[in-house]
């Protein structure tokens, strides 16, 4: 990766992207208006450890979704930092790359979902712990998430909604939860889309 500007805000936004679609796009540009971001990485997954290998097309397919997805904006960016650093575990992500680029102030941004599965994530505290994260409501999720073992174990760290746009310099343990307009798209009904059309073509 290139060397950043000293005081950069830019949002970290994880996943397997199995493809990446236009839900993913918005809330990465609804991060950058309410959390005040210069920038947001999409960091395509080799492999998420929590889902299974079956069905997960190759990262290059999925790479190449992410930047089917965000082009014509250039604050968001398509990163395989994950791929070739050989990192798996989100905790040795935020490590690295907080790392490499000091002066840049980072932010974890996630879906709801995650919020509600995050104990299960390696070393999910030390992922508090290193920096700020932005969770986004989604369909069916958010109560469940916001009442879930994260959210109850850093609820004292809980930044207010009207105060997002200060969660980047927030010193962590620090989060906020962000309403939006939400989305019924998944990739999980894209790919079960694709895969009834050949059938329903014949």
């Amino acid at each position: 990766m290139t060397r950043l500007h000293s005081g950069l805000r830019i949002g970290l936004y994880g996943g397997s992207f199995n493809p990446a679609h236009a839900a993913h796009r918005h809330l990465a540009v609804t991060a950058m208006a309410r959390l005040g971001l210069d920038q947001v990485w999409f960091l395509v997954s080799p492999q998420n450890p929590l889902k299974p290998a079956r069905g997960m097309a190759s990262f290059a397919e999925r790479f190449a979704s992410v930047s089917h997805v965000m082009r014509g904006d250039p604050r968001l960016r398509a990163c395989d930092f994950e791929q070739r650093r050989g990192l798996q575990f989100t905790r040795d992500t935020v490590k690295a790359i907080t790392a490499a680029h000091r002066g840049t102030h980072f932010v974890l941004l996630m879906g709801a979902d995650n919020l509600g599965q995050l104990p299960r994530w390696a070393g999910w505290q030390q992922i508090f712990a290193t920096l700020p994260i932005a969770v986004f409501a989604r369909p069916s999720y958010s109560l469940r998430a916001l009442s879930g073992k994260a959210a109850r174990r850093y609820a004292a760290r809980r930044v207010p909604e009207v105060r997002a746009r200060m969660l980047a310099t927030a010193t962590p343990p620090a989060w906020t939860f962000v309403r939006m307009k939400l989305s019924s798209l998944s990739a999980t009904a894209i790919r079960e889309a694709r895969a009834r059309k050949p059938e329903e073509t014949t």
